[in-house]
């Protein structure tokens, strides 16, 4: 099999650092992106020595704008003169609740999760129209069904919109063999996830009772999430691969990691289909007579 070339951002934890080790155990090269070269350092430092020539880093921060973005990426482009795999994965999420933390909030959870994802893709999607082999993978969320959780407007509504970005751009893409893999991860133990402070520089007293509830909640599920971040990355290596848990299946669009983001998909459809079928009527009876 061919050696690929990834570009994944933000690598220096999570998600994104597990898949650094995970393709270059599979043989493939990378391209690790972080803000900070420094944060990289220590997976660099980690990698197997034997593999760690198929590793670059690049700083890069997916709300530096599109030409900014455009510029690095080419300039990573050269370093194996390719790129194969774009993996979207860098993200944030700030808790809080939508009234008081209003449009401010929301522009700012979309700054990152949205249109630094946009201009990362738009920036990357030359040199993937290029390869023979090219796949673009958007790391969204269960958040983006389960979007009904006080406190996580914000980050779900977020990932809500990257699902249908996603979906748009695997119908965009396909004429160019552009596979598009959109993984709706659970909760899973990785580090720093819920680093961010819950918004409360705007409380409004009528939603302390809603807050409180909220914000116990937030703080109560770092170390209890049952994902193994290890196992949810080598599944999508597989994805991209056509190997392991991959080998012989159809190439999916979705691919759902935990069996709590499973549930919450089931409720969501489940939900929307039995509006159907009790509005039917209504849904129906608004054509012209």
């Amino acid at each position: 099999m061919a050696s690929r070339v990834w570009l994944i951002t933000g690598t220096s934890s999570g998600f994104g650092r597990r898949l650094v080790t995970s393709s270059l155990a599979r043989g493939d090269r990378v391209i690790a992106t972080a803000r900070s070269l420094e944060r990289l350092q220590d997976l660099v430092n980690s990698v197997d020595p034997g593999v760690r020539e198929n590793l670059r880093t690049l700083q890069l921060d997916v709300t530096e704008g599109e030409a900014v973005l455009k510029a690095k990426v080419d300039k990573a482009a050269k370093i194996w003169g390719q790129i194969d795999v774009l993996v979207n994965n860098a993200g944030i999420g700030y808790p809080g609740i939508l009234e008081e933390g209003g449009s401010a909030l929301l522009r700012k959870q979309y700054e990152t999760n949205v249109f630094g994802l946009m201009d990362m893709t738009a920036a990357t999607l030359p040199h993937l129209r290029a390869s023979k082999n090219a796949v673009l993978v958007v790391i969204g969320s269960r958040s983006g069904w389960k979007t009904e959780l006080p406190g996580i407007g914000a980050y779900a509504s977020s990932k809500a919109a990257v699902h249908a970005l996603t979906e748009t751009l695997s119908a965009e893409l396909a004429p160019f063999n552009i596979r598009v893999l959109l993984v709706a991860p659970g909760s899973f133990r990785t580090e720093g996830i819920y680093g961010q402070q819950y918004n409360t520089s705007n409380p409004i007293p009528a939603n302390d009772a809603i807050r409180a509830v909220s914000i116990q909640r937030f703080h109560a599920i770092p170390g209890s999430e049952k994902g193994d971040p290890d196992k949810a990355m080598e599944a999508v290596v597989d994805v991209v691969r056509g190997e392991g848990v991959a080998k012989g299946r159809p190439w999916p669009l979705y691919l759902v990691l935990g069996e709590d983001a499973e549930n919450d998909v089931e409720v969501k459809c489940t939900k929307v289909l039995k509006a159907l079928e009790d509005w039917k009527d209504v849904t129906r009876g608004v054509n012209f007579d």
